[in-house]
């Protein structure tokens, strides 16, 4: 227990040295903006972790929840367009209402026709005649809603509400999304599960990608209301260009210093308050008995629990979280693109995250979100270094040294799983192992 105690300081400290020796050796704006997605990273982390950590559930989909996140920022944030609103508005909304009818009256068959086939074609003539029922007005509109200036805009907006609403909605979205995946597969086997988070997290891609009147598709939105002023809005006030002499600083260094410092102070905020809200769960009773239901479903069911609707709580919970953290990284970036929504940067990091830092522990995952994105930034330029430095002694034509130069590029790959297999050989139990009881008592 006091060797754990002792380990997590010492991992912040030599994080904290590492964004210094960035700040020194390359820029304090980059060494700012690392440490900026470093605690987005840890919340996404942090919310991965609720799920494996706390109940051993198996989510591929991290990267669908986490665009969720940056949709309801695009939703949120951004101004209507009165012209798209116009033409197809309601197109749209009589296409929502027939889709929400059309479930209405699947559930109606399904509970009052029945069994057999009488419900099965019940239930299929239903959904087809409400497809394209639906289709018939969604069609026309959202052709018209993409013809509206297409080059600025060319989607219906969003409600132009405050950024730290379209934040709680990323999480409220993200937990819907989690609460229909949930009660389809949380019953069945654990590969179940990751298909489809898998494959939900896919179609949710797919559709970002392709419903431009949504949310331009890969065309992106630029322009997202951020927390912080935009850096050339800053550059106006004669505040900003006060302090900047005074410093001794260029005007345009100071505001972007400026803006990534406010932004690190809010990332931080938010991910003390989830961190304290994770701990103070896992240590109360039903902390207790998502743990104990991990470690063993059949005799936690035969205690009475209920696996399966806890099971569902702990998963809408930690999707939240990661949706809380898509919006985030949507609101800081000021700019929502849906091609960058990949499973190497949303999933794949993110497990290496929790199980470098050590899954079950909610400090352990934060220190995973610090080292696997510091690393995944600076493996580049430190692998070039090295290599320019290995290479130092060769020919400055020589194809060999141009070839491995090159190659820097591929350096976080291996340092990825360097790190990771590296981790799994000398610490299995990630750098801040989880505290059991047996830990606890030594």
């Amino acid at each position: 227990m006091k060797l754990l105690k002792q380990q997590a300081p010492l991992a912040f400290a030599f994080m904290a040295t590492a964004l210094v020796l960035v700040g020194v050796f390359q820029s304090w704006s980059l060494s700012l903006t690392i440490l900026n997605y470093c605690l987005i990273a840890s919340i996404m982390s942090l919310g991965l972790n609720i799920q494996w950590g706390y109940a051993g559930l198996f989510n591929v989909g991290l990267m669908g929840f986490a665009a969720l996140g940056g949709m309801s920022a695009v939703l949120v944030t951004m101004k209507p367009v009165p012209e798209a609103w116009a033409v197809g508005g309601a197109g749209i909304g009589m296409g929502i209402v027939t889709t929400v009818a059309t479930i209405l009256l699947a559930i109606a068959a399904y509970r009052r026709l029945p069994k057999g086939y009488v419900r099965g074609w019940g239930m299929a003539t239903v959904i087809v005649l409400g497809y394209f029922a639906a289709r018939y007005f969604f069609d026309p509109a959202t052709n018209l809603i993409e013809s509206v200036n297409p080059a600025q805009t060319g989607f219906l907006g969003g409600l132009g509400l405050p950024v730290w609403v379209a934040w709680a909605v990323g999480g409220v979205l993200a937990a819907g999304v989690a609460w229909v995946i949930g009660k389809i597969t949380l019953g069945l086997r654990s590969d179940y599960l990751a298909i489809a988070t898998l494959g939900i997290s896919e179609i949710i891609i797919a559709v970002l990608k392709n419903e431009e009147w949504l949310t331009r598709g890969v065309k992106n939105v630029n322009g997202i209301p951020r927390p912080m002023p935009y850096e050339y809005d800053l550059q106006q006030q004669v505040w900003a260009q006060e302090w900047a002499v005074w410093f001794g600083a260029d005007v345009q260094d100071f505001t972007s210093i400026y803006v990534k410092v406010c932004s690190a102070g809010l990332a931080l905020s938010v991910l003390l308050v989830l961190y304290w809200l994770s701990q103070t769960a896992i240590k109360s009773p039903w902390g207790r008995m998502m743990r104990a239901i991990r470690d063993n479903e059949t005799a936690a069911e035969a205690m009475g629990k209920h696996v399966t609707g806890r099971h569902l709580q702990v998963f809408i919970l930690g999707s939240a979280v990661v949706g809380i953290a898509g919006a985030m990284m949507t609101t800081f970036d000021g700019q929502f693109t849906p091609t960058t929504y990949n499973p190497l940067r949303f999933t794949f990091l993110i497990w290496v995250m929790v199980i470098v830092g050590g899954s079950g522990n909610n400090l352990g995952a934060i220190v995973g979100g610090f080292v696997i994105w510091f690393f995944w930034v600076e493996a580049e330029p430190m692998g070039y270094a090295l290599l320019n430095f290995l290479t130092s002694g060769m020919d400055a034509d020589s194809a060999l040294r141009a070839h491995l130069l090159d190659s820097a590029a591929h350096m976080r790959l291996i340092t990825m799983g360097l790190i990771l297999l590296v981790t799994l050989r000398f610490r299995p139990r990630g750098l801040l192992p989880e505290q059991t009881a047996r830990t606890r008592g030594h």
